[in-house]
C-alpha cells in the first residue's frame, strides 16, 4: 500500500496517541475549518438567540458586549488550539485531561462535553424549527393564524429526523455539505447586511445602537441603572456571544477524519472563531440599525422577526428568513456531526453505558446509534419548551434559554479543564506541530477566569419569575441549567464511586505494535508486501541515513 507522507504522519501520530485509524480520513484542512465555521453559525446564534441580548440590556449590551467576549472566546480558542495540536483525537478534552491530569476528571470532562455538546444540537435544531415556522409563516397567513408551539416542537423534530438522515450516509458527504454551509453563511451573510442596510427608508441613531440600555426581565422593576442592573441583569446579555461563538471543538472531534490534522485542525479553531466574530459583529449591527420601535420589539420578546417586519417589506422579510433558516440547518447537521464523533471517541475508551452499539459503524463509516441516541436525547431535553410562558406580557422561550445555558455551561467547563491542566504543566507540556510558545501562561489564565465567569453567569436566574424566593415564583420561568448541570455531575460523582473509579481506564490502546516498532514501520512493512520489489527505505534506514549525512 502507497501512503502519502501526509497520511502517515497523521496515522503516525494517532498511533502515538494509541489509536489505529478507523475513520475515514478524507476532510481536508477546510472541511475541519468548515465545520467549526458551520457549528458557529452566524446565521443562526444571532437570530435564535438575540432576545437573549436584547432584554438583559438592550442595544447597547449587544452592540458592545459581542466585541469584548469574542476577544475572550479567542483566547479560549487558541488554548485549545495548541491542545489539539499536541493530541488530535475524535475524543478531545476527555483524551488531553486523561493525559494531562487524571482519569477522574478525564470522565467529568467527557460527559460535560457530551451534555454541551447535546444541548446545542438541541439548542440549534429548535431554534431552526422556530425559524422555519416563522419562514412559511411570512409566505401565508392561514400558517401564521395555525402557531402553536406543539406545531414548532413537531418541525423539531422533523429537523432532528432529516438532519440523522442524513448523518448518516457518509462522512465524505458530511464534509461537502460543510463546504457548502461555509459559503452559504459568507453570502448569505453579505446578502443580509446589504438588505437591511440599503432597503429600510430610515435607521436608528447611533445613540439608540450603543448607548440604549433595557431591562425586560422584570427583576428590579426594569431600571436601566444601578448595581442590580449592571451585575446581574447586563451580565445575561454574554450568552448570546457565548452560545454563538461555541461548538468550535468540532475541529478537535473531526481531527480523525482531517488530513494533516496537527495544523488544520488548530487553525480551523480560531480561524472559525474570528471570522464568524467580526461577521457576526456587522451583522448584529446592521439589525439593531434596523430597529424602527424598540418598544414594539420588547413587546414581542425581542425578536429579530419584530425587527425585520418593522423594517422591510414582505418579500424582503421573506428572503433574509430564507437565509437564515438554510443556514441554521446547515448548522443542526454541524453540529450532531460533531456531536456523534465525539460519544463514537468517548464510548470507545468504555466511558459511555453500552459502548458497543455507540461505537458500531456501519457501511459508510459512520456511527449509526451514537446519531440516533443523540437525536432522541436532544428531545428529551427540550420538552420543557412545549411549556407557554409570558413575561411582562412578552412570549419569552425560557426553555430554549436554558437549553441554550446548559449548552454554553457544559462546554466550556469542557474546555476550562484540560486548558487549566496544560497551564499546571508549564514546561512540561510536548506541543505539537502549532503552539503558543511563551505566552501560554498568560493566555491560558485569561481562558479559565472568562469560563469560570460566564459559567456563573449562565446559571443565573433570567427572570423576576424565576427567582425562588419572588412572590410570583413559577416552575415555568426556572432557568433549569443548574438543575440539569448539577444533577449530572451528582449522577457522575454518584457513578464514579460506585463504580466507574474500578472501571475506567481512560483512553484506550485500541493499536498494539511490537516493542520498537512505530506505525511508519508497520506501514512500510504492508507497502511492501503489496508492492514486492520496489526498493522503499524502512524509517530506520532513512533516519540512520539522515544521522550519517
Amino acid at each position: 500500500m502507497s501512503v502519502s507522507p501526509s497520511r502517515r504522519s497523521d496515522d503516525d501520530l494517532l498511533a502515538e496517541l494509541g489509536y489505529k485509524p478507523e475513520l475515514k480520513r478524507s476532510w481536508s484542512g477546510f472541511s475541519n475549518f468548515a465545520i467549526s465555521f458551520s457549528v458557529i453559525s452566524i446565521l443562526s446564534g444571532p437570530f435564535i438567540s438575540f432576545f437573549i441580548g436584547w432584554n438583559n440590556g438592550g442595544p447597547m449590551a449587544i452592540s458592545w458586549g459581542w466585541p469584548v467576549v469574542c476577544a475572550l472566546i479567542l483566547v479560549v480558542g487558541l488554548c485549545m488550539g495548541e491542545l489539539v495540536s499536541a493530541m488530535p483525537t475524535s475524543g478531545g478534552m476527555y483524551y488531553w485531561a486523561a493525559k494531562l491530569g487524571s482519569l477522574r476528571s478525564s470522565y467529568f470532562t467527557g460527559w460535560l462535553d457530551f451534555l454541551g455538546l447535546l444541548a446545542i444540537v438541541a439548542a440549534v435544531s429548535y431554534g431552526c424549527a422556530t425559524f422555519i415556522d416563522v419562514t412559511l409563516s411570512s409566505f401565508s397567513q392561514a400558517w401564521a393564524d395555525g402557531y402553536s408551539l406543539t406545531r414548532v416542537f413537531l418541525i423539531f423534530i422533523a429537523v432532528l429526523f432529516v438532519v440523522t438522515l442524513l448523518s448518516i450516509f457518509s462522512s465524505h458527504l458530511l464534509a461537502i455539505f460543510n463546504n457548502i454551509s461555509v459559503w452559504w453563511h459568507v453570502i448569505g451573510t453579505v446578502a443580509i447586511i446589504a438588505i437591511i442596510i440599503f432597503v429600510p427608508e430610515r435607521h436608528a441613531s447611533l445613540a439608540d445602537v450603543f448607548t440604549q440600555r433595557i431591562n425586560n426581565t422584570g427583576m428590579f422593576d426594569g431600571a436601566t441603572t444601578g448595581l442590580g442592573f449592571v451585575f446581574l441583569v447586563l451580565p445575561l446579555a454574554v450568552i448570546l456571544p457565548q452560545f454563538t461563538v461555541t461548538g468550535y471543538d468540532a475541529s478537535c472531534h473531526m481531527s480523525e477524519e482531517t488530513k494533516g490534522a496537527s495544523n488544520s485542525a488548530a487553525n480551523g479553531i480560531w480561524q472559525a472563531i474570528l471570522y464568524s466574530a467580526i461577521g457576526g459583529w456587522i451583522l448584529l449591527l446592521g439589525i439593531l440599525f434596523a430597529v424602527q420601535d424598540a418598544d414594539a420589539v420588547s413587546a414581542s420578546g425581542g425578536s429579530v422577526v419584530t425587527i425585520l417586519n418593522q423594517a422591510l417589506s414582505g418579500p424582503w422579510v421573506s428572503t433574509v428568513l430564507v437565509i437564515s433558516t438554510v443556514g441554521q440547518c446547515f448548522c443542526a447537521m454541524a453540529c450532531m456531526t460533531s456531536t456523534t464523533r465525539m460519544l463514537f471517541a468517548f464510548s470507545r475508551d468504555g466511558a459511555v453505558p453500552g459502548a458497543r452499539i455507540w461505537t458500531r459503524l456501519n457501511k459508510s463509516g459512520v456511527p449509526l446509534y451514537s446519531v440516533a441516541l443523540v437525536a432522541a436525547l436532544a428531545i428529551i431535553l427540550t420538552l420543557p419548551a412545549l411549556v407557554p410562558v409570558d413575561i411582562n406580557g412578552a412570549p419569552v422561550p425560557v426553555a430554549f434559554n436554558a437549553v441554550v445555558s446548559i449548552g454554553v455551561v457544559g462546554l466550556y467547563l469542557a474546555f476550562a479543564i484540560p486548558i487549566y491542566q496544560r497551564l499546571r504543566k508549564g514546561a512540561a507540556f510536548q506541543s505539537g506541530s502549532w503552539t503558543l510558545g511563551r505566552h501560554y501562561k498568560w493566555l491560558n489564565l485569561i481562558a479559565v477566569i472568562e469560563i469560570a465567569i460566564t459559567t456563573t453567569i449562565a446559571i443565573l436566574p433570567t427572570s423576576s419569575g424565576g427567582v425562588p424566593w419572588n412572590p410570583g415564583f413559577e416552575w415555568k420561568f426556572v432557568n433549569y441549567t443548574p438543575l440539569v448541570v448539577g444533577g449530572t455531575l451528582l449522577v457522575l460523582w454518584l457513578a464514579w464511586q460506585l463504580r466507574v473509579k474500578h472501571t475506567y481506564t481512560g483512553p484506550r490502546h485500541t493499536v498494539d505494535l511490537p516493542a520498537g516498532l512505530t506505525t511508519a514501520d508497520e506501514l512500510e512493512i504492508e507497502y511492501e508486501e503489496h508492492h514486492p520489489g520496489h526498493h522503499h527505505h524502512s524509517s530506520m534506514e532513512r533516519n540512520g541515513q539522515e544521522d550519517t549525512r
